[in-house]
């Protein structure tokens, strides 16, 4: 059975995240892991999501969206919300299904504003959008500071800047969450990072993800083809949020406690900076960017004051070193060199000619 070529980077892409998986789980086993790189495995998980999610609107989409930490900031909350509520008023004890639902709830709330705010604002292009959605994430930022959610029983009790609700204070407007357990777990951001992988290579070489890159390469020539651009950019805008939403309640999860401050311009900044690191439309590249750049303020902790310098000047180093055409035609290169010194590699060609 011959198996096209798009699934058989996507089983390649899933074996390689799955082995990652294991070699960071027997490190944190074996306790061969450092304390600090094992307090970012969660972080890495998500902020890997976030990455990929942005990418499918601003490299597969085409779009320029700066306002995905509010996305990922009603998803944090919707999560923690859900959670507690679970706990408190249903009294589910399971850890496990408790996280699950929250993460579905935060992936569905994130969808449900993705979808309000896709209708208008994607008709927008170019600067007009990235102007709109960065309005969105920090509009989505001062509304969380004004909400308070408690649960009263079996009631869950919401008020607009009245911090006076009856019950257990769950969201304290700007003090944030109150009273949530920190119940998120590596191997959940695993699947987590299993289940984006699918979602996305699946929609990029579906039909539909024909169709918005389709859209992105020449929007006018898509349209005379009878493409409806609205609905499939639509369609990757409200993915990506949903992702965004799911990775959020991931994050906001692993804390006890945390505010609407966490999910400023700067995470949107950060998470495209992973984007434009690894390559706009390269998948892989987002993965390894926000890997990387997730753990490399850790490990430049040893230069106290001056490692946010060492930090942003890697950035500007990476940036000019990926950009340079010497060194990328020596990387494109590099795989055909390595084929032909493969071991029967001449033997083929011998028995070719």
């Amino acid at each position: 059975m011959k198996l096209k070529k798009s699934t058989v980077n996507a089983l390649i892409s899933y074996g390689i995240v799955i082995v990652a998986f294991i070699v960071c789980q027997s490190m944190i086993s074996a306790k061969a892991m450092p304390r600090t790189l094992k307090g970012q495995m969660i972080p890495i998980c998500v902020y890997i999501v976030m990455a990929v999610s942005l990418n499918l609107v601003v490299g597969i989409s085409g779009e320029l969206s700066l306002g995905h930490a509010g996305f990922m900031s009603i998803g944090a909350f919707s999560g923690a919300i859900a959670s507690t509520y679970l706990l408190n008023a249903l009294g589910l004890e399971s850890e496990v299904a408790r996280l699950i639902i929250s993460i579905v709830a935060g992936g569905v709330t994130a969808g449900v504003f993705g979808v309000l705010i896709g209708i208008p604002v994607l008709r927008l292009r170019g600067d007009y959008l990235a102007i709109v959605t960065l309005a969105f994430g920090e509009i989505i930022r001062n509304v969380v500071n004004c909400l308070y959610f408690s649960v009263d029983g079996m009631r869950l009790n919401v008020s607009f800047n009245n911090p006076n609700v009856a019950g257990t204070i769950i969201l304290n407007g700007p003090a944030g969450t109150k009273g949530i357990k920190a119940i998120s777990t590596f191997p959940m951001g695993f699947a987590l990072i299993l289940f984006t992988l699918f979602v996305v290579l699946n929609l990029i070489n579906s039909r539909s993800g024909r169709a918005i890159m389709a859209a992105r390469d020449n929007r006018i020539a898509a349209e005379a083809m009878g493409i409806n651009v609205t609905k499939y950019k639509m369609m990757a805008f409200v993915t990506s949020a949903v992702l965004a939403g799911m990775a959020g309640a991931l994050y906001g999860l692993n804390f006890s406690t945390f505010t609407a401050a966490k999910f400023k311009f700067d995470t949107s900044i950060l998470v495209l900076v992973f984007v434009v690191l690894g390559g706009i439309g390269n998948i892989w590249g987002s993965i390894i960017a926000a890997a990387l750049l997730t753990v490399l303020p850790e490990l430049l902790r040893a230069f106290a004051d001056y490692r946010m310098l060492i930090y942003a000047i890697v950035l500007i180093l990476v940036m000019l070193a990926t950009n340079n055409p010497m060194l990328r035609s020596v990387f494109e290169r590099l795989p055909r060199a390595l084929r032909r010194k493969a071991p029967g590699a001449e033997a083929k060609g011998g028995a070719a000619q």
